[in-house]
């Protein structure tokens, strides 16, 4: 016969412990969280106080006049507080973007400096518009942005690139890999500056989204803001007078920036934002034959035709 294994004294208080607890909780389980059955009233009488907040107004052309016919071969015009488009030209095509390159430049550079970096001007640009900038002199990276993105200096650009870690070759790798990241399908970069080349074009479309990225930066946004500016190196040597290219900055009121642009393939190119009637309105103009003049138009079209109204007034809910 089986002997039942012998129960050291230890043990056998120990299992008395645990069957008395167990007892004592079958007999009380009210007080007792894990015997607690969960009351679907509970849910019924929780109060989810959450409040949604309310869409913006949307564009809407209440006269359904079309813009004037214009030159531009690709226009993108967005409200930028809904995201909705307004008109639309040749918005997929292929286009040099010119000297707004140097808004990714911008975007590239504060991805890896900080605005008090101190950079050194290696070989000068000479080629186009420039600051005029001297070998050896040092600016801080800010006072560098000024001069791309104010000025359209292509000696800043060239700057910002070639202090990069490997140079202006490892800066447009990393200009075209910020492309990946804000999902551009039709644009790449050949050089920082904007030069024509084969490897550097974008669409209407993709430099919507590029100027929305430099807008949603403040550092930017106040840079391209500025009509004119004097930088200096870091030792209060050498002083630059930067002037915006943009003639509607100071002329038009509500015109915020952001960006020219032109080469001989390129036409004239022109990217910007107005801000009127708590209205954000995003325009880009590209390969025109007068930007200014078709950005103004533009600007009289949108706010001459179009009202902003609650979706609530478009789409009337049931009751």
């Amino acid at each position: 016969m089986k002997l039942l294994p012998k129960i050291s004294s230890r043990k056998f208080y120990r299992l008395i412990y645990i069957l008395g607890l167990a007892f004592v909780l079958f007999l009380f389980p009210a007080p007792n969280v894990y015997f607690q059955s969960f009351s679907s009233n509970s849910t019924k009488n929780a109060n989810f106080d959450i409040k949604l907040p309310d869409p913006p107004p949307v564009p809407v052309n209440v006269s359904g006049q079309n813009p004037p016919d214009l030159t531009a071969e690709g226009i993108m015009i967005v409200d930028l507080q809904s995201n909705i488009t307004l008109y639309e030209k040749n918005a997929a095509d292929r286009f040099n973007p010119a000297s707004t390159t140097k808004i990714i430049t911008a975007l590239v550079a504060l991805d890896h400096y900080q605005l008090d970096d101190v950079l050194t001007v290696g070989r000068v640009e000479t080629e186009g518009r420039t600051m005029k900038l001297i070998t050896g002199e040092k600016l801080t990276l800010e006072s560098l942005l000024y001069g791309t993105l104010v000025h359209s200096a292509n000696d800043a650009a060239y700057t910002i690139a070639e202090n990069y870690p490997g140079g202006v070759a490892n800066f447009v790798q990393a200009m075209n890999q910020k492309v990946a990241t804000l999902h551009l399908e039709n644009t790449h970069f050949g050089n920082p500056i904007g030069f024509d080349d084969e490897l550097t074009y974008t669409t209407p479309v993709d430099l919507t989204k590029i100027a929305k990225a430099a807008l949603n930066n403040k550092t930017l946004s106040k840079i391209v803001g500025t009509k004119s500016i004097t930088v200096s190196d870091i030792d209060y040597t050498n002083f630059h007078t930067l002037t915006n290219v943009n003639e509607l900055l100071g002329k038009i009121a509500g015109v915020a920036g952001v960006k020219t642009g032109y080469t001989e393939n390129g036409g004239e190119i022109l990217v910007s934002e107005i801000k009127k009637n708590s209205h954000s309105i995003l325009i880009v103009v590209l390969k025109s034959q007068d930007r200014f003049k078709e950005t103004t138009l533009l600007i009289d079209w949108i706010f001459n035709n179009f009202a902003w109204k609650n979706i609530t007034d478009i789409i009337p809910t049931n009751h």
